[in-house]
């Protein structure tokens, strides 16, 4: 076991947002929740999944929604509903412990993030629970079926719910993960775009072979390696890809990027005007919550389930959807897919076909 300070958990949220590839929340939203857990005095302690025991039950606490700002015209009609006065995401832990009637051993995220590592997190240490060094899906993803756990049809119910509203939902019943999405996005839908959730709540023995193991070590490891690269004055892009076993694909400016919000995500692309011995080349990377398809000079070049990872290269900071700006100085880098997702089925739910692109997948990292 590990005890987590101040500085690892910094790290940790820093290489997941590089590993979060644009999505899976902002920095700030998840330096506040660990700030509710330190004011609290409360530890954070992580635990390999050889640690675990098998009888133990874990869960997965998460945020989902778009992750742009919701139009003024929109946020009108919930004007009149009240503010529950607590995190969602502890009112759906609480329900879902008495549902089950009985306490849980700890968490594991739902994707590598700033904001959701970070709830995962919380849930645990405000509770006296373990994190476990490990998730269903080594990055960010858009939805629930893009994870280990559909991989391995473990099931997701029963789930629990609940927004800022005080408004709490339990699932029932869920078919499958597909599902589970459908039912979860619309709920979010309907709760400003931002909805709490835990599922998968089952013991350790049933998640063992399903999780990827090591991924928040790995983010805590990545997240050092950025530190220092700032703090030495070295190139931040270089690092993140030696350190995580990537490359630098392309460098320029951002010349301009579209946004929109639909169906509970955030569309859109953002365009870079090459620069240095990448200049008269244009790069465009096509979003939804996550960066999932990278265009060079209008040919696709990377795709899902590789990482495709955007740098500001001034602030020395991942970038997070859909926070650009035109004249962004930024580094484009691929990092390798996690091994569960180039599998047949791990494609078939996470590659190219996902995007609409009738071709196989082609690694940049072969």
């Amino acid at each position: 076991m590990k005890h987590l300070d101040k500085q690892d958990l910094i790290d940790i949220l820093h290489g997941c947002a590089v590993l979060g590839t644009g999505g899976g929340g902002e920095l700030d939203e998840g330096f506040e929740y660990l700030d509710r857990a330190f004011a609290a005095n409360k530890p954070f302690r992580l635990v390999s999944l050889d640690e675990a025991p098998d009888e133990a039950l874990i869960c997965t606490p998460y945020m989902l929604g778009a992750i742009s700002p919701m139009p003024p015209e929109q946020e009108a009609q919930y004007r009149r509903l009240p503010q529950s006065g607590e995190p969602p995401i502890d009112t759906a832990y609480r329900r879902l412990s008495q549902y089950l009637g009985q306490p849980f051993y700890g968490t594991v995220c739902c994707e590598l993030g700033g904001s959701n590592t970070a709830i995962s997190f919380y849930v645990a240490a405000m509770n006296d629970g373990m994190i476990i060094d490990a998730d269903p899906a080594g990055r960010a993803v858009p939805e629930i079926t893009h994870s280990t756990y559909y991989l391995n049809d473990l099931p997701a119910a029963p789930i629990v719910a609940a927004n800022e509203f005080g408004e709490c939902f339990v699932l029932e019943q869920v078919v499958d993960d597909q599902r589970a999405e459908t039912l979860v996005r619309a709920l979010s839908m309907v709760s400003r775009n931002d909805i709490a959730a835990i599922d998968h709540a089952l013991p350790v023995s049933q998640l063992r072979s399903a999780l990827i193991p090591g991924t928040i070590s790995k983010a805590l490891a990545l997240g050092k390696a950025l530190r220092l690269a700032k703090e030495e004055g070295s190139d931040v892009a270089v690092a993140i890809a030696e350190h995580g076993q990537g490359r630098v694909v392309f460098r320029g400016q951002v010349s301009e990027f579209d946004w929109r919000t639909e169906g509970g995500f955030t569309l859109g692309e953002v365009s870079i005007d090459g620069s240095g011995e990448f200049q008269s080349h244009d790069y465009r990377i096509d979003i939804k919550n996550e960066n999932l398809a990278g265009w060079l000079d209008g040919q696709l070049h990377a795709t899902i389930p590789e990482l495709l990872c955007l740098i500001d290269l001034d602030k020395g900071e991942p970038v997070l959807n859909p926070n650009h700006r035109v004249g962004m100085n930024v580094a484009v880098v691929i990092l390798p897919a996690p091994a569960a997702f180039v599998t047949e089925r791990g494609l078939a739910a996470f590659g190219p076909s996902y995007l609409g692109l009738d071709r196989p997948f082609t690694p940049v990292l072969d």
